[in-house]
This record gives C-alpha cells, structure tokens and sequence, in this order.
C-alpha cells in the first residue's frame, strides 16, 4: 500500500493508458512466474498487477492520484485482472513473444488442417556406364496422393467444415485455475476442433476426412553423368502429398553404383589393369580394349615394364556440370609364363645367351654337373 504505482511500472503521473499498458507488458515479461521463479519476482509481479490494474481504471486512478489508495472492487494481487475496467484478460497472453508458450505454441489463431507431406527416399543402383554418360531411371515408390472424391477438402462432397461453437471458431478455450499466488488464466487448443476452429461433421468416405489416399507413383529421375556412389538427387514437391491439401514433400533418390568388372573409377578418370604376354612386352604389339565407346586399340610399345600407363584420352567420366571427360588410364601388367614346354625352354636359353644372361641355365648344366662329370671321370 506504500509502494508509488507510477514508480513501480515506471511511468510519469500523466502517462497515458497506453503507455502504462506497454509499460505493465514490459514487466510482465520478466517477472511472470512463469518465466522468472524467483520468489522475490513473484512478489514484485503481484504488485505492479496490482498497480496496473488500479491505473488503467480512470474512476481508481483517480482516486489513487487523491490519496485514496487503490480502491475496492479491484482484487488485490494478481488474481484482480477481471475488476478493472479498461485490463483486457488476453492481455497475460500477449507479454510472452506473442503469447506462443501459454496457447501450445500455436500463435493466437487457429491450426491449419494443411500439412505438409513426408519427404521420400528411394535407392536406385545404376552401372559405371550410367556414371559415364548420364541416363534416366523410372522409380515406382508407395506414397499418398490427393484424394480425388473430396480434392483434398476432407469433407464429402457438397459439404464443408463447420465453425465450432465450443471455441467460437478461435481455435481455442480460456481456462482458470487458482494457485498461491493466485488466479491464473491460461490458453489452450480446443478439445472440440483440436484447435482448427471448425468441424468437420462429414467427413470423406474416400480418405477418412484425410484429403489424401495410399497410392503408387512412378517417377522418371534424370541421373546426371558424374555422380558418385551415395549421391542424393532432390526432386521438390514429388514426395507425398500433405493433409488437407497442404503441401508435397520432396522426393530423395539416392544412387548406388555398381562395381564394374574392368574398370575402376579414379575421380574423372576410369582405370584397368591389362595383362600383357611377356614376348608382347618386348616386341611390341597392338592389343584391342573394349570400352564404353567402342573397342580401342592399346598400343604397346617394344620393352614395356610392368607398371607401364597408357593413357586413352577423353574416354573417362564427364564430371557433373562440366563437359571434359577424363582418361582411361590402362596399367599394364606383364605376364611371365608359369610352365614352359622343352622347345619354349630351349628357345628362351638361346635368347638367354644370345643376351649374355648368365643366370637362366639349362637343367644339368650348372656348376654341380661340371663337378659330378669330373668325379665321374676319375
């Protein structure tokens, strides 16, 4: 009853209504017990309600400004906000950011039935070939279509929801509740409507008053050429369609490419192994590859080593949103016979010695035999 009301909302003695109004919302926003529990803040709310409510009454501030105190018919504490003339109810509502914590987070109007559908995600396996130059796959998925009895209205047809009485179409309901500190008033979701403000009364037979049904689709999905194994492709507005004619999801294809069994890919270039005959590797030869252009000659050149690249340029993989393809990049690996007949082993001994290659020897013909003709002899 000391306290200065104009000192406790901090305004002047000739503030308008208005501003002692903003004033009051300002306070609120922090002293509220329900986001300040300190008690201290609870007891310093209960006072500026009180001052508030005595302020925007004309006939009680006046008679506060006369020395009158805060007058009666207004109830004390914080639970006076219906005394007033002047303090609207919705007002404890609107301090919090909109009032989104005390009406479940929904704003003041009511819910939408429209919702946004489910994203989808459909994995697709595709060949290196399909990497190389891009292609186009069809993908079949399970999903939800708009509901063709009712366009999405979720009502039969020739009817159309109607406004709830419970909530007054609002979408919501005020309860009051006493505590310690006491009355509060708090918003919620009308029971009734769930909170959209209407009723649907007759609902469609078709989708449950869904304004959506099961259905297949199937997609034609442009695969662009460079993609990597994993890569998602996002096809807005193609996955399933939204409850009461709200938006589409998106449609996720996810590709997986499948091992190729001669080529392997080394960024923008494709990469073989070749086995090349060992006679080939030192005279030279001309060796066809099938590749994903046609066949190719390989040209080996007379001495090639194992290990030896050779490199079939603009045959690889055109990166995406470029248009230079890269290499195929062929590793030879030289082929050294396991078994030899005895005219192949006679022929490789004469090319042995011909290139003075002391360590390739005839069977019998080492420094042992030397030692056992001797012994012999003697």
């Amino acid at each position: 009853m000391n306290d200065d009301y104009y000192e406790l909302l901090g305004v002047s003695r000739d503030a308008s209504t208005e501003e002692i109004k903003k004033a009051y919302r300002k306070l609120a926003r922090t002293l509220h017990p329900d986001v300040n529990p300190d008690p201290e803040a609870a007891e310093k709310f209960k006072k500026v309600s009180q001052a508030y409510e005595t302020l925007s009454h004309s006939d009680k501030r006046r008679q506060y400004d006369m020395g009158g105190g805060p007058g009666t018919g207004g109830g004390g504490g914080f639970g006076g906000f219906g005394g007033g003339a002047g303090f609207d109810v919705n007002d404890i509502f609107d301090m919090f950011a909109g009032a989104a914590g005390m009406r479940g987070g929904r704003g003041q109007g009511p819910v939408p039935r429209q919702r946004r559908g489910g994203d989808v995600l459909r994995r697709v396996r595709i060949d290196l070939r399909d990497v190389v130059f891009g292609t186009e796959e069809e993908v079949t998925f399970r999903t939800a279509e708009q509901c063709e009895r009712c366009d999405g209205s979720c009502c039969e047809p020739g009817t159309s929801p109607t406004r709830c009485t419970a909530c007054n179409g609002s979408g919501h309901v005020q309860r009051v509740a006493q505590s310690l500190l006491g009355q509060m008033v708090t918003m919620a979701p009308c029971p009734t409507c769930e909170g959209h403000g209407d009723v649907i009364e007759s609902p469609c037979t078709s989708c449950s008053g869904h304004g959506r049904t099961p259905a297949e689709r199937t997609v034609t999905v442009k695969v662009p050429s460079g993609v990597e194994n994993g890569t998602r492709i996002q096809l807005r507005g193609q996955g399933e369609v939204g409850e009461a004619g709200g938006p589409s999801g998106d449609l996720f294809i996810e590709l997986a490419v499948v091992d190729h069994e001669m080529f392997d890919r080394d960024g923008e270039d494709l990469v073989t192994t070749m086995a090349v005959p060992m006679t080939s590797a030192a005279l030279g030869a001309t060796i066809p590859l099938e590749t994903f252009d046609g066949n190719q000659d390989i040209d080996v050149k007379p001495g090639a080593q194992p290990g030896d690249e050779i490199t079939l340029k603009g045959l690889g993989v055109t990166p995406l949103r470029r248009e230079r393809r890269g290499d195929i990049r062929v590793v030879l690996d030289v082929d050294v016979p396991t078994t030899l007949s005895e005219q192949e082993r006679e022929l490789l001994e004469q090319f042995a010695a011909l290139r003075g290659d002391e360590t390739t020897r005839r069977k019998g013909h080492g420094p042992f035999s030397k030692l056992r003709d001797r012994l012999r002899d003697l």
